[in-house]
This record gives structure tokens, C-alpha cells and sequence, in this order.
């Protein structure tokens, strides 16, 4: 790993996070019926990113209640040791997410901003009345993805090319072209399942705490 450039790409939602906001949309505020748009994404009918604006469009919280729903996200308590660990050793950290900016700036803002982190992911508007609505980045963005909004594959793909050795954590279905990509995978939930039928390698993954050994060890080798 002598004068390799290091950088560490992560998914949020069942990642940095405990649980996916996905779930806790479905699980606390809508009912199962709500999930319809979900089943026509994996048949093939539509978008991710429609299925989620479809999903996340029924929530109709006060813009105070939706706050303090998105508060009681937990975060992995061994994820901001890595991230001191990222900026000791000057380490770039990426946050790609196929949800959207609007609740991850509201759980983790002032993180981002302290560690320096870079976030891309898609843009939303929110509204008692009309819910969460995503909106995907313009066409001529170098990461767009006509069905997640944000690809996490161009994403990666930019930071090899750019002579990164790349660490990548995930747990979802738009991880897996990432996970290809990588040059390591930390990989569990249905990322992991997937990685396995794909013969893709990862490391254990059970919290942040195996990506802050995993980085330790590389620059204890060095």
C-alpha cells in the first residue's frame, strides 16, 4: 500500500446508519399497501428513484415532525472513530446515497462538514402536503443514473481512475455495481447476499469498527 492513495466510499442508509430509512418509513409511518411502487421497481415497471419518490411521497408529517423522525436515525457508534481516523491520515471520505441529500443533511450536516466529507446523492423537496419528492442531478452530471438518480459505480469508477485504492461499504441492491468496482468491499444484508452469488470478495462487516481495524492494519503495514 506504499504511496497508494486511499479513499473510503459508503453507502447511509443500513450502512453509516442502524437502520434504513426506507424501513423506518414503511415499518412506522405508512401502511404495506405503501410498498406497491417498491414491487413494480423489481419488476422492472419503473425506476429506483421513482419507487422511492412513490413511497416517500404518502408521508405527510409536519415539517417538524418529519425533523424529529429523521433525528431518531442512529448512527454506527464506531463510524465517527473512522472518520477521526480518515482525517489523521488525510484519508477523502464519500457518502453516495440512492436516497437523497434532504435527510441525510439533516441527520449528519454539521458531521459532514467537520469531517470534510463529500456527499452525493440526490436532491429532494419535502412538504406536508405532497411528501418527500426526489429529484435526480441533471443529466450532464458525470455521476447521473437514469434509474437511481446517482450512480455509486461512476462514482467509484472516477476515484480508480483518479489513482485511488478504493474502500467501499455497502448493504443494498444499487451497491452491487459499486461493489464490483472496488478495489475492497465491506459488505453485509442484501449486498452481501448478492456479493456471495456473484463471487465478489468482501471483508466482515458487521459495524464500522471492521473498516477502522481494515485501516489501521493497511497503514500499519506501510
Amino acid at each position: 500500500m506504499k504511496n497508494k492513495k486511499i479513499v473510503l466510499i459508503s453507502d447511509f442508509d443500513g450502512t453509516i446508519t442502524k437502520e434504513d430509512f426506507f424501513n423506518m418509513v414503511v415499518d412506522k409511518l405508512l401502511s404495506k399497501d405503501a410498498l406497491k411502487p417498491w414491487y413494480e421497481y423489481i419488476d422492472g415497471k419503473i425506476t429506483h428513484i421513482e419507487a422511492l419518490t412513490g413511497i416517500f411521497s404518502q408521508i405527510h408529517l409536519s415539517e417538524k415532525d418529519m425533523d424529529e423522525f429523521i433525528s431518531k436515525m442512529e448512527v454506527d457508534k464506531y463510524f465517527y472513530d473512522t472518520m477521526d481516523l480518515c482525517l489523521k491520515y488525510k484519508i477523502p471520505v464519500y457518502v453516495c446515497s440512492a436516497g437523497t441529500k434532504y435527510y441525510i443533511e439533516k441527520k449528519m450536516g454539521e458531521t459532514l462538514k467537520r469531517y470534510n466529507i463529500s456527499l452525493v446523492s440526490n436532491d429532494a423537496v419535502y412538504s406536508q402536503e405532497k411528501g418527500l419528492r426526489l429529484i435526480a442531478p441533471e443529466k450532464t452530471n458525470p455521476f447521473y443514473d437514469e434509474n437511481t438518480g446517482i450512480s455509486k459505480e461512476f462514482l467509484v469508477k472516477k476515484l480508480n481512475a483518479d489513482g485511488y485504492f478504493t474502500i467501499y461499504a455497502g448493504d443494498g441492491r444499487p451497491d452491487l455495481l459499486p461493489a464490483k468496482t472496488a478495489n475492497i468491499v465491506f459488505a453485509k444484508s442484501v449486498l452481501l447476499d448478492m456479493c456471495k452469488q456473484e463471487n465478489i470478495k468482501t471483508e466482515k462487516f458487521e459495524n464500522f469498527k471492521d473498516i477502522l481495524d481494515y485501516i489501521r492494519r493497511l497503514y500499519a503495514a506501510n
